[in-house]
């Protein structure tokens, strides 16, 4: 944990970094807040409103919900108002077929009370079946194309932490925007998206977003990393535009916040040493991996 005296001073005069979101040309901060943590619940309004409040006021820009997610859309809904058209607003649809997803996505819009979703995703591709049904006729490919063209969605990505190579297939066969997959120092050692995912979407200029950087706080305690390494970790993979974090409490986010307010990229040593740390249980930090 920083210390009082050591801590940068949050707010918007000591600015989260940003980056550019791929070939969106959209800048957003480094660090974003995740759909999970308190998020992901129902009938937490008020402490909810409090992590997405502090959010904002420390400068994040990037937000991330799902229809999955709980009563998370909900939340988001009730404390943007106003600084709604101030951030990125990125959603999902885990339905797979056009029909379901249009609708699924009219439902997001009024439960985000918004008229857009700045990103539309592709909600954890796991199978190859998936990916066949999505780019089928009939299937949610055509939902993307036509919400995008009526203004309902700006850009559009997918997701994933299962297989790489399901994302691998997907990226081949549309020119996404973006794809947010799991990235930490653990992944290099089994079923790696660094090593595959990562580089190909890099070639094609998508937009890069890490998820799990902690493996759900796995990966984090005594004699693993810290909160500082697993943020640094990721955000100095060549590439990576932005990653996002769940929080419980406003507490997390400013500590999340500070991370990123002084960070500098790692150089080579250092990621292998982090990656050197998190082998001896490397199989229990890629819990969300296929075969896990």
């Amino acid at each position: 944990m920083l210390s009082a005296k050591k801590a940068p001073i949050l707010g918007i005069n000591n600015r989260i970094p940003h980056r550019q979101l791929g070939l969106t040309k959209q800048e957003v901060t480094i660090l974003g807040l995740g759909g999970e943590g308190v998020l992901r619940s129902h009938g937490k309004n008020s402490e909810a409103l409090r992590v997405i409040s502090t959010a904002l006021d420390l400068g994040i820009t990037y937000f991330d919900t799902a229809p999955a997610y709980d009563s998370s859309m909900d939340y988001y809904g009730a404390a943007l108002g106003e600084r709604r058209d101030r951030i990125f607003l990125a959603s999902k649809t885990h339905e797979r077929t056009r029909e379901r997803s249009l609708r699924l996505l009219d439902e997001s819009l009024e439960r985000l009370r918004t008229d857009h979703i700045d990103l539309w995703q592709l909600h954890d591709l796991r199978t190859m079946d998936e990916v066949n049904k999505i780019f089928s006729k009939g299937g949610a490919l055509e939902a993307f194309i036509q919400a995008r063209a009526d203004g309902r969605v700006r850009f559009l990505g997918l997701t994933g932490h299962h297989d790489p190579a399901v994302l691998l297939e997907a990226i081949r066969r549309f020119d996404f925007d973006t794809v947010l997959m799991a990235l930490n120092a653990a992944d290099v050692h089994r079923l790696s998206f660094i090593r595959t995912v990562l580089p190909e979407a890099q070639r094609q200029g998508i937009g890069i977003i890490g998820m799990k950087v902690c493996a759900q706080g796995k990966l984090l305690g005594r004699g693993k990393l810290n909160m500082e390494d697993a943020l640094g970790y990721v955000l100095s993979l060549e590439g990576v535009n932005t990653v996002i974090v769940g929080c419980r409490t406003p507490a997390e986010v400013e500590h999340n916040v500070r991370c990123v307010q002084q960070f500098t990229r790692f150089d080579d040593h250092k990621m292998h040493a982090l990656e050197e740390r998190a082998k001896g249980h490397a199989a229990v930090y890629n819990y969300y991996k296929k075969g896990s």
